[in-house]
């Protein structure tokens, strides 16, 4: 099949055979285009069905002719005429472009949208049908010793493509003025009648919940090509108002394979990167193998290490009874599934455009009617319609911060407390996400803690939570609300509060994401209010953080938030004691001087070593002095000095410079006491 990558939809980019290209080339490329062309006959088209018809009897007609071209003529060495290769050439270029407006009426996720361009497509079934006219009669059909009969089928083709009229078909028309009539009862705040939004569903084609995504995927891509016009615009934002109100409202729940890529997503998001990575060579494994002592490495890697005559566990150093290599399928396969959503997400970022404010009125009522249809679902709705719902808002509390406050203003805030307390895990689960998607937004952060209750109920589910995503999810929404002051205090004053979070944060079955959400929550809770620091310190933090800092079990990431709280800790004088007790003064030089850390952990680093030595005094400063390395530390932190990193290496350079100073200058007086004496 011909394809142009990156072509954009209804544009037909076209290549014309090279002028010395051959009979026989030029004839078998023809015939595997034509094949291609008749094989869209069993796939739905949601506009110009009668159009493409004709256009496919045509293609079956020259392909007749192109087969006996090739069977009947050119293995028996005939020559043929320069105009008859011209007008092949021409039919290539054609056929060309007819392959690109088929699959354009066929792309997935582009069927609502290819409907409401439907005239757009006839004109261009107009101009290439008649091209093919054009190109027919130009044709030698005389010169060329075709049977009668084929002859006969060229002229019939000739006067069939020459006048031939392509029009949207009645059906289209109708199911058109449908979608218009429903983007004018939306700008009304009125719900349309069902029966005639599945009226417009089934003759595009969409009929599950995930033909719904594409279609919103699709659409929000086209909506960011720039040199769209305004009425292009708005009419792209009412179709999204459509298809989501279709996907919420009108369609089913959410199909079976999309409920596993989920399920997929979640084990993704939770895993730390660095458990891909094999132990010897650092990098993420291709061929990963287990050994008899569990641990998994590159098989390239392990072989060398074999090969190089040991025959120890790299990781534990402990003898080999076997070197018998066993791969590791189920890490291959995360591995696999990684790399997988990297790609995803690099083309996303791409080409994802959040929008808080819907472009056209059509799509902001549309969002109301659909943000109170999901509110009443949450009350009135059974066990089945509820999940529908909780997945429903989940997804749309993700996407924008104007669904967010719509469903804010619905009401869904006191129906989503209650169902934190489910015995369903699902159920809570997706009420878990749905509130720390709310908490992103202001309003949300009101309606969440405004009785009291919620933050206590946030905290519950964060240590008593049925899944550990629900656990993650209100770890997160803990960071969110943080940031208000008054929830700080309040949730430092739940007395579970910081306890669970540290827990998630020493949990050995969290992966660093949630670890890294725990940490954030934290440090802005320490942030936000003073006296959070007797709390985090009686939870036993200092102790936590140190631990997970040198256990090496963490990525970078992760070991930077976990540096980041220290330094927070260490602002004030009881903190900074129990850093000092717990050694972790030589663990912060020695994280400074590696050279397996990013600049922002080294950043971290110095500014725990300047609270450190600010409320250490000359002691503190002491001790770091008698360290050759850290000079050396410092100054290179102090050349790569992003985010104002380099500020806090050159106080503390300036510290110890004058610490050391005074030492001298100590020592001479002394000297000179000495010598008068």
């Amino acid at each position: 099949m011909i394809l142009t990558q990156n072509r954009r939809i209804l544009t037909f980019t076209a290549v014309h055979p090279c002028e010395s290209v051959s009979i026989t080339t030029l004839i078998d490329s023809l015939i595997k285009i034509a094949g291609e062309i008749l094989s869209f006959k069993s796939k739905h088209f949601s506009t110009n069905k009668r159009s493409v018809k004709e256009t496919l009897r045509h293609v079956l007609s020259l392909l007749i002719v192109f087969q006996e071209i090739r069977v009947g003529l050119i293995p028996a060495g005939r020559s043929f005429p320069r105009s008859a290769i011209l007008s092949l050439s021409e039919l290539h270029v054609i056929f060309q472009k007819l392959m690109f407006l088929l699959e354009d009426c066929t792309r997935e996720g582009g069927k609502l949208y290819m409907l409401t361009n439907s005239d757009q497509i006839s004109a261009h079934f107009r101009v290439l049908t008649r091209s093919i006219s054009t190109c027919l009669d130009t044709f030698p059909v005389g010169s060329i010793d075709l049977p009668e009969e084929v002859n006969e089928l060229i002229y019939l083709l000739i006067r069939q493509t020459r006048k031939y009229e392509a029009r949207p078909d009645r059906d289209d028309k109708r199911a058109l003025d449908s979608v218009y009539w429903i983007f004018n009862l939306f700008e009304n705040r009125i719900n349309p009648n069902r029966d005639e939004v599945v009226r417009v569903l089934d003759h595009v084609g969409v009929r599950k919940w995930s033909d719904c995504v594409k279609e919103i995927g699709f659409l929000g891509e086209e909506i960011t090509v720039e040199g769209k016009d305004k009425n292009e615009i708005e009419l792209l934002s009412s179709l999204i108002g459509f298809i989501c109100y279709c996907r919420c409202v009108i369609l089913g729940g959410v199909d079976e394979d999309e409920d596993k890529e989920e399920e997929d997503d979640l084990v993704i998001r939770g895993l730390n990167v660095d458990d891909l990575r094999c132990p010897i060579s650092l990098e993420i494994m291709n061929d990963p193998v287990v050994l008899e002592t569990g641990h998994t490495y590159d098989r390239s890697s392990i072989a060398k290490w074999f090969s190089a005559g040991n025959i120890t566990c790299p990781k534990t150093g402990k003898n080999l009874v076997s070197t018998v290599l066993v791969g590791n399928v189920s890490v291959k396969q995360l591995i696999q599934s990684y790399f997988k959503q990297e790609t995803d997400n690099k083309s996303k970022k791409k080409k994802k455009k959040k929008t808080s404010v819907p472009e056209s009125l059509a799509a902001e009522e549309a969002g109301k009617l659909i943000s109170d249809f999901l509110a009443g679902e949450l009350i009135n709705g059974g066990s089945k319609e509820m999940v529908k719902a909780l997945v429903e808002i989940r997804i749309l509390t993700k996407t924008s911060s104007f669904n967010r406050s719509r469903l804010v203003e619905a009401g869904v805030v006191e129906s989503l407390m209650k169902l934190l307390r489910s015995g369903d895990p699902t159920i809570q689960e997706n009420a878990m996400a749905v509130i720390f998607n709310l908490s992103k937004d202001n309003a949300g952060k009101v309606r969440i803690g405004g009785d009291g209750g919620g933050l206590g109920m946030i905290v519950e589910v964060l240590n008593e939570g049925a899944r550990r995503e629900s656990r993650q999810h209100a770890a997160a929404a803990i960071f969110y609300l943080s940031s208000l002051g008054d929830y700080s205090r309040s949730i430092g004053e739940i007395p579970d509060s910081i306890p669970g979070l540290l827990r998630i944060v020493n949990g050995c079955d969290y992966g660093d994401s949630a670890k890294r959400n725990a940490l954030i929550a934290i440090r802005s809770l320490l942030i936000q209010h003073s006296d959070n620091r007797w709390r985090v310190l009686a939870a036993g933090a200092v102790s936590v953080l140190l631990d997970l800092v040198r256990s090496g079990e963490i990525g970078d990431g992760a070991k930077a938030d976990s540096i980041a709280v220290l330094a927070k800790i260490a602002e004030y004088p009881d903190g900074m004691i129990s850093v000092l007790r717990r050694g972790g003064l030589k663990l912060a030089v020695k994280v400074l001087g590696s050279s397996e850390v990013s600049p922002v952990t080294k950043q971290h680093c110095v500014l725990l070593l300047l609270n450190l030595c600010v409320n250490g005094g000359s002691d503190v400063v002491g001790a770091l002095a008698k360290d050759p390395s850290v000079m050396g530390s410092l100054y290179t932190a102090l050349s790569n000095g992003e985010c104002g990193g380099g500020r806090k290496a050159s106080a503390l350079i300036k510290m110890i410079h004058e610490f050391q100073e005074r030492k001298t200058e100590t020592g001479l007086e002394r000297e000179r006491f000495v010598h008068a004496w």
